[in-house]
């Protein structure tokens, strides 16, 4: 069964029921899976016209997967993703860093994208699922920077302590698992690294004020919460509705997951 089968058949069983659509969790979720279908399909056309790279942002020209191991892929490709992050990453790139630390780094967009954009930088990315782990290790190559890409699986909370000695920045998407592991009181060695850490209060209440107060005393922190996106768009996708462009730039996320940009303090 294709793709447009399976969707339009698991449409008219939730239509079918009795009241249709009676909810708005219901009407929700019937929208979502609507749009994740369309975003698929703008993502195939991305790649049969414009080929698996990066369009736009800081990793621009990065050649790129043709399947996300997780989210959508389009705003990847048109490199509108996280966009919010893009000041941040700027600035962190020209500060002279000599490691990355990438923890959650899925198919590798942050982890080859910095180290392309911070030549002299190696990239330490981390995720415990094999798919993840070889799709990463693969971009890597692709891009040619296999050798400052070094992948591994799982992380611990002590782990940061093996890079005391570095001037690192740490990205980090966990799924909540970074209440688990932004242990300062663990890894004293935090307290002298920049972070860039997505915030999941949707699967771990109250993580974002927690990581606040245990880094308030050794980091300046800016919260960073999504916006709407604007991206030049491929002139054919441009020539699409208004609502294609909103699906096109659209990152899936259930709720808000606001990140945390800390720079460690002069003092600390």
């Amino acid at each position: 069964m294709s793709n447009f089968e399976t969707v339009a058949a698991w449409i008219k069983a939730r239509v079918a029921r009795d009241p249709p659509l009676a909810s708005e969790p219901e009407l929700g979720t019937v929208l979502r899976v609507l749009a994740i279908w369309r975003s698929r399909l703008i993502a195939e056309a991305l790649l049969r016209r414009e080929g698996a790279r990066i369009l736009n942002g800081p990793f621009a020209g990065m050649e790129y997967v043709g399947e996300a191991t997780e989210g959508a892929l389009a705003p990847r490709l048109l490199g509108s993703y996280e966009s919010e992050l893009h000041p941040a990453i700027a600035r962190f790139a020209a500060e002279g860093f000599d490691c990355v630390i990438d923890v959650g780094c899925a198919e590798g967009y942050y982890a080859v994208g910095l180290a392309r954009l911070m030549p002299g930088v190696t990239v330490h990315a981390y995720d415990i699922v094999e798919k993840a782990r070889q799709a990463c290790a693969e971009l890597a190559a692709k891009n040619e920077v296999g050798d400052r890409v070094i992948i591994g699986e799982l992380f611990t909370p002590t782990g940061f302590e093996a890079f005391a000695d570095r001037k690192c920045l740490v990205m980090m998407d966990v799924e909540g698992a970074e209440d688990d592991l932004l242990r300062p009181d663990l890894s004293p060695a935090l307290a002298r690294m920049s972070l860039i850490v997505e915030t999941h209060d949707v699967y771990r209440p109250g993580v974002l004020e927690r990581l606040r107060d245990r880094f308030a005393a050794t980091h300046d922190i800016q919260r960073l919460d999504q916006q709407g996106k604007s991206v030049p768009l491929p002139e054919w996708l441009a020539a699409q509705g208004h609502l294609d462009h909103l699906i096109a730039v659209w990152e899936w996320r259930i709720r808000p997951t606001p990140w945390l940009v800390m720079t460690p303090k002069a003092a600390a």
